[in-house]
């Protein structure tokens, strides 16, 4: 069982990893973060990733907390201000440095997402879902009137948004998905006996899809409701259609290539961005014009599908180096080998 529950997250992985590919061509290649049902996946995508990270951090939060935090360093933290100084020379790369990273932010707030679990853990593992929800929260609201905020800002004030920029502290307010993934490995029996049931998972796709089908309003509750309450059911929805669904995956040959992609995330993620092909952006309003989300979708995906091709190309050159790989993505090699 266990074995095949790292199969399916693996696959899992890779799927989301292609939205993340996908997102970044409309968003950096063609200048719309919409486009091609994006604005779905925007939902459930980061949500999903966070969710499997927090699952597979859980079985190691209580070792030492030095050890893992050092680990987690060289692993997060080296590699992509690596790659950010690469992709950002400077002085560019000190432009680069408040809460987005030049992109790079996910990996940086993964690892202060690891340390900020292994804190409250060790504080107090019955008081954990109270700050893990005052912190959702907190930050969430933080990045919401982060612009007015810092427009208003002087002096010392302005100091400290911008140190709480370079810490990332916006990206925090996705934290809950993280600590929801903790709490499905530590309960991982009771969440599949629910999500077995097929009425608990057509009530929570039924939510989702209302959810997806709502435009944009500006109002608290409204964005709280649709990001927070999407994201939980749309990875809930994910998950358990590739845990149920593994068996058929495999048997459709879909299951490997996705697996080889969700073990290869890390490198993708940091590379990836090197094969953007930013010069499609002129192309753009043509795209848009044929005013439908279905064409939009197969361009995208092919465009993102051709950039995963050249970044997987990419990292399995870079790790025929152990000093590379070990830098770069943190690949352990056997010394004895």
């Amino acid at each position: 069982m266990a074995k095949q529950r790292i199969e399916y997250i693996d696959v899992m992985r890779g799927f989301t990893m292609i939205l993340v590919v996908f997102a970044h061509v409309c968003h950096f290649c063609l200048g719309d973060s919409r486009m091609g049902y994006n604005a779905v996946f925007i939902l459930f995508r980061l949500p999903c990733f966070f969710m499997i990270s927090g699952w597979l951090f859980e079985s190691v939060a209580q070792r030492p907390f030095k050890e893992v935090a050092k680990h987690k360093a060289m692993v997060q933290l080296l590699p992509t201000f690596i790659f950010l100084l690469l992709l950002a020379p400077p002085p560019e790369f000190f432009h680069q440095l408040g809460a987005l990273k030049g992109g790079y932010w996910f990996t940086f707030a993964l690892f202060e997402y690891f340390i900020l679990y292994m804190l409250m853990i060790r504080i107090s593992r019955k008081w954990t879902p109270l700050m893990a929800v005052a912190l959702t929260i907190g930050t969430f609201l933080y990045a919401r009137y982060y612009d007015s905020l810092r427009s208003t800002a002087d002096g010392y004030q302005l100091w400290l948004i911008d140190f709480f920029g370079f810490l990332s502290v916006t990206t925090w307010r996705l934290f809950l998905f993280f600590y929801l993934g903790t709490c499905i490995r530590r309960y991982f029996d009771t969440f599949i006996r629910w999500t077995d049931k097929p009425v608990v998972i057509v009530l929570i796709t039924a939510v989702f899809a209302m959810i997806a089908s709502t435009s944009h309003h500006d109002n608290l509750m409204f964005e709280m409701f649709r990001f927070y309450v999407g994201g939980i059911t749309g990875m809930v929805m994910v998950f358990t259609f590739f845990r149920l669904s593994a068996s058929w995956l495999k048997r459709w040959h879909i299951s490997q290539p996705l697996q080889y992609v969700g073990k290869r995330t890390l490198d993708i993620y940091l590379l990836h961005f090197f094969f953007l092909p930013r010069f499609l952006m002129v192309y753009s309003p043509k795209l848009a014009a044929f005013d439908s989300r279905f064409v939009e979708f197969w361009v995208i995906l092919a465009v993102s599908l051709i950039v995963l091709a050249l970044t997987l190309i990419a990292s399995y050159t870079i790790r025929l180096s152990p000093f590379l790989g070990h830098y770069l993505f943190g690949v352990k090699y056997d010394k004895t080998a």
